[in-house]
């Protein structure tokens, strides 16, 4: 099947080649080109959403790399944007989904209707979705239409349509779904149509919530307090709001600015350094030592059976690739390992951040890693946190010219200088292992077993929904038209027994 997958990849690229790069490669980006020569991953993702039919895989790609051209999407960034879009936070990228996608805010009552501007918020849209794509690639996001407070003016069916196509066409198999919260029932024509954008496959990710529903979707930790959350989040600009990365927890303890001046940078540059003070000095015995070992060979050992895959990064190679493991409240682990493996040929700097500092303790959280060697990093949770699936870490990385291990004030200086072309960054999610709950377990697999049927059977419902509606507004079109023709006729009635009472009153006299 894999082997399959790989010839089928290969074929669409060569193809994709020969009928559409021949005479018309000035459509296209050459950036874009040269990425789907080289991303199996990207070809992949529009052949499953093609169900993979190559014809439609091709036209999709023909389409989607032609927009980016068009719109300019590799040369997108805040010094190209008008800074009203960043000032009015009508679309900013904050928080998770209860499933662990990133979320996508559209406050539509923000959104006035405006054909000068359309375009100019079409690129920032396509700027958030493009930022997310190059730090996540492949993962899930979900939108959320905040429509409250919000009327026919806000409504811009234009840019409703880009969004709904940039998933469509753009972005395959990004959107996980679109939670449209509040939606005034004088919108329901508009959003109407918008189905009929989606198409069958996509009308089941529409979630039409109120505040009673979201809940379903997004925990209260990230739903401001207009929705019934408890997320403190105002957005303001500067600066970007969707670096949620932060210096985690050291062994420790906090890590200290480096020294007063450090303080007197900007947010937006402390977001781009790290915190490399110098530890205190505390005596550790050989029994302490021996103890850390053994609790880092079990954890590893543990982490080891569960991350059945590396990351291969040009340097350094990581596992788990994807997720941390963390117990649940009930099961009790709170520690996993990171294992970096130094490819290169040189020593490198590496750094690991996180969403949740307030939580998680990481050892070491920045050092060196020296040419093919190995480091273990032990990430614990601290005091009575449990882990989120929201929870993220960032692993960065980048070469270093010096052949052996750098000190602190070394590691410090090389932050501040290293330009971000050069870092190498990987994500990695946590996940939260359950106790075995044979009640639960039914219930996750028989989700999982009639997730097709579930989807089915809502498309259904909705599809009937539609018809009932259809079928009361004729109604309600046939009365209307009743109305009228009686009151015409009562009109006309009226006129007539004028006119009599008119005519005898003339003639008696």
């Amino acid at each position: 099947m894999a082997e399959d997958k790989e010839q089928l990849i290969q074929e669409t690229r060569k193809r994709f080649t020969q009928e559409y790069l021949q005479d018309k490669a000035d459509r296209y980006d050459s950036r874009d080109v040269e990425r789907l020569q080289k991303d199996d991953t990207l070809v992949e993702s529009y052949l499953m959403w093609r169900h993979y039919v190559t014809e439609e895989a091709l036209k999709m790609m023909d389409e989607s790399l032609k927009w980016r051209k068009d719109i300019g999407v590799n040369d997108l960034n805040e010094s190209t944007i008008p800074k009203w879009c960043f000032e009015t936070g009508a679309s900013y990228l904050h928080g998770y989904d209860k499933e662990g996608n990133k979320l996508l805010w559209l406050k539509v009552k923000l959104h006035v209707r405006d054909g000068k501007t359309t375009e100019d918020k079409k690129k920032f849209v396509a700027f958030w979705l493009e930022r997310y794509a190059r730090r996540e690639p492949g993962k899930f996001i979900t939108v959320v239409f905040d429509m409250v407070d919000s009327g026919l003016s806000n409504v811009d069916m234009d840019f409703v349509r880009f969004v709904v196509n940039s998933f469509k066409t753009y972005y395959p198999r990004y959107l996980s779904k679109m939670v449209i919260y509040e939606m005034p029932w004088i919108l329901n024509a508009a959003f109407k149509i918008v189905k009929s954008w989606l198409g069958p496959e996509a009308i089941s990710l529409l979630k039409f919530a109120n505040k009673n529903q979201v809940q379903d979707y997004i925990s209260a930790e990230y739903l401001p307090p207009h929705m019934g959350g408890t997320d403190p989040f105002k957005y303001s600009y500067p600066p970007l709001p969707d670096d949620d990365f932060q210096t985690p927890l050291c062994e420790n303890g906090p890590v200290a600015s480096e020294d007063d001046s450090e303080s007197k940078l900007s947010e937006s540059d402390l977001r781009d350094t790290v915190d490399l003070s110098v530890p205190k000095k505390i005596s550790i015995s050989d029994d302490q030592i021996k103890q850390e070992d053994v609790e880092k060979n079990d954890v590893k050992q543990k982490n080891n059976r569960k991350a059945s895959t590396v990351f291969k990064g040009p340097l350094l190679h990581i596992s788990p690739a994807e997720e941390l493991h963390f117990g649940s409240k009930e099961s009790g682990e709170r520690k996993c390992v990171i294992v970096l493996n130094n490819v290169t040929k040189n020593t490198v700097a590496f750094k690991v951040r996180t969403t949740a500092p307030e939580k998680y303790r990481v050892k070491p959280s920045n050092s060196s890693c020296e040419p093919g060697s190995t480091v273990d990093i032990v990430v614990s949770l601290h005091a009575a946190f449990v882990a989120s699936l929201q929870d993220r870490f960032l692993v960065m990385a980048a070469e270093m010219e010096q052949p052996s291990g750098a000190s602190t004030q070394e590691l410090t200086q090389f932050w501040k200088e290293v330009p971000r072309s050069k870092v190498m960054e990987h994500r990695l999610r946590c996940h939260v292992v359950e106790t075995s709950k044979p009640a639960s377990l039914i219930l996750k697999s028989n989700t999982m077993n009639h997730s097709v049927s579930d989807s089915d059977d809502l498309h259904f419902k909705l599809n009937q929904l539609l018809e009932t509606n259809r079928r009361l507004e004729a109604q309600m079109g046939h009365c209307l038209w009743f109305q009228h023709m009686l009151a015409t006729l009562l009109s006309i009635l009226v006129a007539i027994v004028a006119a009599g009472v008119y005519i005898t009153k003339h003639q008696d006299c």
